[in-house]
This record gives structure tokens, C-alpha cells and sequence, in this order.
């Protein structure tokens, strides 16, 4: 449990980091190739700055795996920017939230596991409370449907990818892993920055190298959770607790106002969180 908690910790603080980041970020590519620069840096560190290629059995597994994950990172920024250009930001937040349903599915259709009934009205309430938390009166029409649902696979596929190798790949290699997943999503990124010829100021290198060690960590940690707890109490847990956290943040640190309905949302998590942790 404790890994669980220390990931939806660092979970938020990515969230956090990056709402102040946004009166002083010009180019959110940029900060987030220095972002994948220090996740990929503690990576290596926690390799025991080893071989790229270590002499372990399933190191093949793990390069694929690893590598797979850090196009699916870089895919969902990517899917997030120009699904708010054509479906808004309230259908993509949505969406790329409810990317747990794909975790989900992986996690029961190819790895046999099996939620209670407690849990899966849990899960249920988790999803409805996410969908609550996003809705918009009057806000919501659809501008391209394949781009939500390209963003949902991209989005719960990364996380997804944490319970695939947990499953296939060996747990001495977790941190190169991690390792070639952030590698990979760092060089697409800075091949995505020189296409788009954006310029890394001050402010991307500072607020990304602070992104980089929550958003690090939050990956390592959740790791840690699939290998201690069912991955069908890990993700909704993770998802719902990370937002429950950055909305009690936002309410007394930012000193933003909610409406009723998102504190109906913040009700609905609560107890989805109890229903899952019976």
C-alpha cells in the first residue's frame, strides 16, 4: 500500500508543478523533453548507472516493453494537444482519464483477474465520479470521436504497459524499464521539438527538471503498487486518489472554487475509494 500512496503523491505533484508552470511556459514540448531528460537521468541512477543492455534474462522483453511505453507517453501528450484544438479541453481531460478502462481491461481479459462485487461497483462509481468532475453544461460536443478514442488507448495503454511488464518482464529489470521508456519518449520528444523549432527558455528547463522527479517517481512507485496489490484496486485507486489530492490542493492553495456537482464527484471518490480497498 505504501507504494501505492507514495505514487499518487508523486501523481499530484505533477499536476501541481505544472499548474504554476503556466503563466511562465511558452512551449509545453520543450519543458516536456527536460522533463523526460531528468525521469530518464534518475532512471539510469537507480540502474546503478549500468548497461544500457544488461546480461539478465528477459532483457529483450524489457527493451521492447520499455520501448513500446515511451511511444505511448509521448503519443498521449501528443493525442491531448490536438484533441483540445478540435474537442475541447473538457472531452480530452475526460477522456484521457477514463484511460483506466484500458488498464482495467488488460488487467482482467489477459491476466485473469478478478474484482469483487464491492469492487467493481468501486470501479464504477471511480469512473461516474471522473466523467461528474469534468462535465461542463452547454460544453462537451465531440469534433472527432477517433481522436478521443485514440487518446483513451494512448492514455490507458501507458499505464497499462507497468501491468504488462509486471506480468512478462523480469522485476530486476524495472528500473531499465523505466529506463528505455523514458529514453524513447525523450528522443521523439526532441525530435517533436526541432520539427516545430521550439525554443527551451529558462522556465521550460526549470519547471521541467521539477516535473521530471514527480512524474519519475510516480511511474516507479506505481510499478511497486502492481507488484504489491491487484492492478484492478491499483489503477482506479491511483487515478481517482490523484485527482482527489490536485482538488483539495486547488481548493486550499489555490483558492479555487468548486461547483456542486464536483463536490459530488469529490463524494462519489471517497466512497469509491472505501468500496475498493474493502
Amino acid at each position: 500500500m505504501l507504494n501505492l500512496l507514495l505514487a499518487i503523491v508523486s501523481s499530484a505533484l505533477v499536476s501541481i508543478t505544472m499548474r504554476l508552470s503556466e503563466t511562465r511556459i511558452k512551449n509545453n514540448v520543450a519543458m516536456l523533453a527536460v522533463n523526460y531528460i531528468m525521469c530518464a537521468f534518475l532512471a539510469w541512477v537507480y540502474t546503478g548507472f549500468g548497461s544500457l543492455w544488461p546480461r539478465e534474462p528477459g532483457s529483450q522483453t524489457m527493451t521492447v516493453l520499455g520501448s513500446i511505453n515511451g511511444v505511448l507517453y509521448l503519443a498521449g501528450f501528443v493525442l491531448l494537444q490536438r484533441s483540445i484544438r478540435t474537442n475541447g479541453v473538457v472531452l480530452s481531460s475526460t477522456f484521457i482519464k477514463l484511460g483506466l478502462l484500458v488498464a482495467m481491461v488488460v488487467s482482467v481479459v489477459f491476466f485473469g483477474e478478478r474484482p469483487e462485487v464491492w469492487q467493481w461497483a468501486g470501479f464504477a462509481l471511480a469512473v461516474a465520479a471522473i466523467v461528474l468532475m469534468n462535465y461542463r453544461p452547454g460544453e462537451g460536443k465531440a469534433g472527432s470521436m477517433a481522436g478521443l478514442i485514440l487518446l483513451l488507448l494512448a492514455g490507458g495503454g501507458g499505464d497499462a504497459m507497468s501491468k504488462v511488464f509486471e506480468e512478462l518482464g523480469n522485476p530486476a529489470l524495472s528500473d531499465h524499464f523505466l529506463l528505455y521508456t523514458f529514453l524513447v519518449a525523450l528522443l521523439l520528444c526532441l525530435m517533436l521539438v526541432g520539427i516545430r523549432k521550439q525554443p527551451v527558455g529558462k522556465w521550460e528547463r526549470i519547471f521541467g527538471l521539477l516535473i521530471g522527479i514527480p512524474n519519475f517517481f510516480s511511474a516507479k512507485f506505481l510499478l511497486g503498487a502492481l507488484n504489491d496489490l491487484a492492478a484492478v484496486i491499483v489503477y482506479p485507486v491511483y487515478s481517482v486518489a490523484t485527482i482527489l489530492t490536485v482538488t483539495v490542493t486547488g481548493v486550499l492553495v489555490f483558492r479555487e472554487r468548486l461547483e456542486k456537482r464536483q463536490w459530488m464527484a469529490l463524494v462519489m471518490i471517497l466512497v469509491a475509494l472505501v468500496l475498493l480497498n474493502i
